[in-house]
């Protein structure tokens, strides 16, 4: 089975120290900064080891060297080992991109936490990250080497990635295009091919999507010409498009807003149809959900408040049938946690739906 972010965490936090973690997964969805960032706010050092880019052992083990005393061969301390005491996370990345005589001195640190005869300190972890698939060009791992982890393939799932982005202050076209479209967040099926070159769009790629754009207030063609070596052509043309032609608000614009812009959010809306405001219930339930599934101590009275004044609104402008969808997309249990917030932070707008149902 896969495992997403919070399945991660879980597992950082009941695995030994001594036992190894594997983490399986295609490229660019997020392992290294993920890593660091659970690491970092234990205040442990995370040391990212490229095994991939290392031409031979001497890379990862330090150059050899006489030892005057003994007159026998020692080993110089490599720039990243720890000579502080204090025990670190050692990322191995690319593990199966590594050349076999790499590998071979990575089977002493993954068993004893040895290297060249020096001991990591005490508490010192080890992960490995492995891409998987024929697209790759992967060294085959020893059966002996692989025993010693434990292995998880980890997906990330778009709501992990969503909650991320909107803390990271990612444009928030970006968010509201990956919301709208998900299978575009890890678009390998959406290629660009040139020279057999591929470009796809990836996590990495939209985060440095959004370093860019957030300059520019319009997207025109120019823009679409940098966006498409970054995306892919598929990809950069519909956000794009995506972009120009919005035209009601973000799910997280109506959830957030302040009194007198939900006032003015409120004006956009009455001029919506029907099936555009069916989109929109889905987009403010399915953000909704992010933000209650990601955020266990989630309380934010603007949110309360706008759901409720939104829902009041599909009511009185809007009719029943736009207040009977949003409701059954409740009753779908297709956003549990989306429910689980309305039914115990928000009475008033609960019985107002229990209301509904009723009627």
């Amino acid at each position: 089975m896969t495992i997403d972010s919070t399945q991660l965490t879980f597992i950082l936090d009941n695995t030994p120290a001594q036992q190894n973690i594997m983490l399986v997964g295609k490229h660019g969805i997020g392992k290294s900064r993920i890593l660091e960032d659970y690491y970092s706010k234990k205040g442990c050092k995370v040391v990212t080891l490229f095994l991939g880019q290392m031409a031979d052992p001497g890379d990862l083990i330090g150059l050899p060297e006489k030892n005057e005393k003994t007159g026998k061969t020692d080993f110089m301390l490599p720039y990243w080992f720890p000579v502080d005491g204090k025990p670190v996370v050692l990322f191995l990345d690319e593990l199966n991109r590594a050349r076999p005589e790499v590998l071979q001195t990575i089977m002493d640190l993954t068993l004893n936490r040895k290297l060249a005869g020096k001991v990591l300190p005490e508490g010192s972890r080890i992960i490995s990250a492995v891409n998987n698939g024929s697209e790759y060009q992967l060294t085959d791992l020893d059966p002996a080497l692989v025993s010693r982890f434990n292995i998880y393939e980890f997906a990330p799932s778009v709501a992990d990635w969503l909650c991320w982005a909107e803390k990271a202050g990612t444009d928030s076209r970006i968010i509201e295009f990956i919301r709208a479209n998900p299978e575009f967040l890890d678009g390998e099926d959406f290629s660009s091919e040139m020279d057999g070159l591929e470009r796809t769009p990836d996590r990495r790629s939209w985060e440095r999507a959004s370093q860019i754009i957030s300059s520019f207030e319009n997207i025109g063609k120019n823009e679409l010409c940098l966006l498409s070596g970054i995306l892919g052509n598929k990809a950069s043309s519909l956000f794009c498009k995506f972009v120009n032609e919005k035209k009601l608000p973000s799910a997280n614009e109506i959830l957030t807003a302040g009194y007198e812009k939900f006032k003015q959010i409120e004006g956009t809306l009455s001029q919506a149809s029907l099936p555009e405001l069916a989109e929109l219930n889905a987009g403010i339930l399915r953000c909704l959900n992010s933000l209650a599934k990601n955020n266990a101590d989630f309380e934010m009275p603007d949110v309360r408040e706008n759901l409720e004044k939104y829902f009041d609104f599909l009511k009185i402008s809007r009719g029943k049938e736009a207040v009977s969808h949003f409701i059954s997309l409740l009753d779908a249990q297709k956003y549990p946690d989306a429910l689980n917030f309305i039914s115990q932070q928000c009475s008033s707008l609960y019985r107002k739906i229990l209301q509904e149902t009723e009627d």
